[in-house]
């Protein structure tokens, strides 16, 4: 049986690993806040710039009073899937719906692999009787990526182009869960004329019955689409693309075409659309963050309803981190000033930000734990230094503060009573980010010894039920 002296070594040892995961979370907790605290202030710097400079003397512009573009041209959609026949039906009659009194000249290219027989049957439904949408099928058996089958449409708009003796303006990414808005196509056509790239706001959906792991995408692209990619422009940063919702200059892909032997999407990249968005630099390029309102005071934007439940998430964001954080470092480096070094830091923090989440985590449970040993009497812990109070005192004061923040955007977007189960969902997204951050630490591992880095899709079954509501 162990001896007294042994029962209060290990309880020591308890203290000392509580007191070092204290201070190493504590202290990176207060960097990241101050991170945090910097994008807050340039935005309400930015924001309140513009009223003071413009929406004082007239209001915003509504989509409807964008003028009409100079120059009218074919805008593409392409429409990757992959055993979507859940929602590829619905999404395409939306498609139909919301666009069919559309002035502009659009036709959507829908991808298909020839062993996905439920998927083409649903593309074929849902393109019956809507004669601008058409389904192209890829050479190959799938899975394969994204980018591969973004190529294969890539080639089918080439074709058109070359049989028509045309050339498309534009080429729009959607992916097969969207509820694309009935006003997109017109701010396409007109910002393209204006930039490189459009992307438009993504608004997530909660799934029913799925309130806190569907619902903390609410909360976290609610932030980043009205908050972080906004300053990102206004600093002149690179905005990284979404892959849905967004439109690139048909010229522009056609020269990264000709650079990388014809194709324009990179088929062992993970996350595509963030490295195409990334390539998005330089004097005469730059990609428009675009937040405009529609006549009904609505944000024209794409509604998707994400994941619902924890394996689904955890595997997406995996991916991203993998694609982005890790992968993207070695793939794109650290090109652009400091304002683009600033953003490009913030987007490969993520797997440091899951290891401290993951230390203040162990350090609450060691901290329950001496508390419970000090109240049976089994051990006296030594009295907290001040320096470490006013440190933990700094973090909880701006800890409230981000989560006040957060939920004012989801306020924003999706109303009081989404904003209020903001609060406790920040824990379930910690918690999913903690274990995608392990996964996607083990892929990389695995890439490094020689692996593959192997895309891990979502699967989709849900399409917006807001499409119902609109008709």
């Amino acid at each position: 049986m162990p001896s007294p002296s042994a029962y209060s070594s290990i309880w020591l040892t308890l203290e000392n690993l509580q007191h070092e995961l204290l201070l190493f979370s504590a202290i990176w907790f207060l960097v990241g806040a101050i991170d945090e605290l910097a994008i807050d202030a340039l935005w309400l710097l930015h924001r309140s710039g513009r009223w003071l400079a413009r929406y004082r003397i007239a209001p915003p512009m509504r989509a409807s009073e964008l003028p009409a573009p100079q120059n009218a041209g074919l805008i593409a959609v392409f429409i990757p899937t992959w055993q979507e026949a859940a929602v590829i039906a619905a999404m395409l009659r939306r498609c139909r719906h919301a666009w069919c009194d559309s002035a502009v000249n659009y036709r959507i290219y829908v991808g298909c692999y020839p062993n996905d027989r439920a998927g083409i049957a649903s593309v074929l439904a849902g393109c019956a009787n809507f004669d601008r949408a058409r389904l192209v099928l890829c050479d190959h058996p799938g899975p394969t990526s994204k980018a591969d089958c973004l190529n294969r449409l890539w080639r089918a708009l080439m074709a058109d182009e070359l049989a028509a003796g045309i050339r498309a303006k534009a080429i729009v990414l959607h992916d097969a869960e969207d509820m694309v808005h009935r006003d997109e196509l017109r701010v396409y056509d007109y910002l393209i004329e204006r930039s490189t790239a459009v992307q438009l706001p993504v608004i997530p959906e909660t799934v029913p019955g799925s309130r806190w792991i569907s619902g903390h995408y609410c909360d976290e692209f609610a932030e980043a689409h009205g908050k972080a990619l906004v300053v990102r422009e206004a600093i002149g940063a690179a905005i990284p693309l979404a892959g849905v919702g967004c439109a690139i200059s048909r010229n522009h892909l056609g020269t990264i075409a000709v650079e990388c032997g014809g194709l324009p999407f990179d088929r062992s990249s993970l996350t595509e659309d963030y490295e195409l968005g990334l390539g998005v630099i330089g004097a005469n390029s730059r990609t428009i963050f675009a937040r405009i309102f529609d006549d009904n005071g609505q944000l024209v934007g794409t509604r998707a309803c994400f994941p619902d439940t924890l394996g689904a998430a955890v595997r997406q964001k995996s991916r991203w981190m993998t694609g982005i954080a890790l992968a993207g470092w070695d793939r794109l480096g650290w090109k652009g000033g400091a304002a683009e070094f600033w953003m490009r830091l913030r987007d490969r923090k993520a797997v440091l930000s899951a290891i401290v989440l993951t230390a203040a985590y162990v350090c609450i449970l060691l901290t329950a734990l001496l508390l419970l040993g000090h109240r049976a009497g089994l051990h006296q812990p030594k009295a907290v230094d001040g320096g470490v109070l006013a440190l933990l005192s700094a973090n909880a004061v701006l800890l409230l503060w981000r989560l006040c923040i957060r939920a004012c955007f989801v306020a924003r977007s999706h109303g009081r009573r989404e904003a209020f189960w903001s609060f406790p969902r920040s824990i379930i997204a910690n918690i999913v980010a903690i274990m995608a951050a392990r996964r996607a630490v083990a892929a990389y591992v695995r890439h490094l010894s020689g692996g593959t880095l192997l895309w891990d899709k979502t699967a989709h079954s849900h399409f917006p039920q807001s499409a119902a509501r609109s008709g």
